[in-house]
């Protein structure tokens, strides 16, 4: 199958979007904005930057979501590809 090929970079966007939907939220139970989450956390100023930790993990989870969903893309790919 041809277009297989696309599953692996739209599987890793869904996956981003779900790790930036699923992310931590702060002590108020608000979540941080993508700029900071982007950025880890390394525009924080002042007081704020109590929060880098929160901004790092809600990094990590975006990027693990887009991991699992190119490999659960590469994996749909290579099986498509095979009949």
């Amino acid at each position: 199958m041809k277009h297989a090929t696309i599953f692996a970079p739209v599987l890793a966007l869904a996956g981003a979007a779900i790790g930036f939907l699923l992310r931590p939220a702060n002590i108020f139970g608000h979540q941080l904005p993508f700029s900071i989450v982007m950025t880890r956390g390394s525009t924080l100023q002042g007081i704020n930057q109590l929060l880098v930790p929160l901004a790092q993990q809600s990094f990590n989870d975006v990027l693990a979501g887009a991991l699992c969903g190119l490999v659960a893309g590469l994996i749909i790919a290579a099986l498509a590809g095979r009949s």
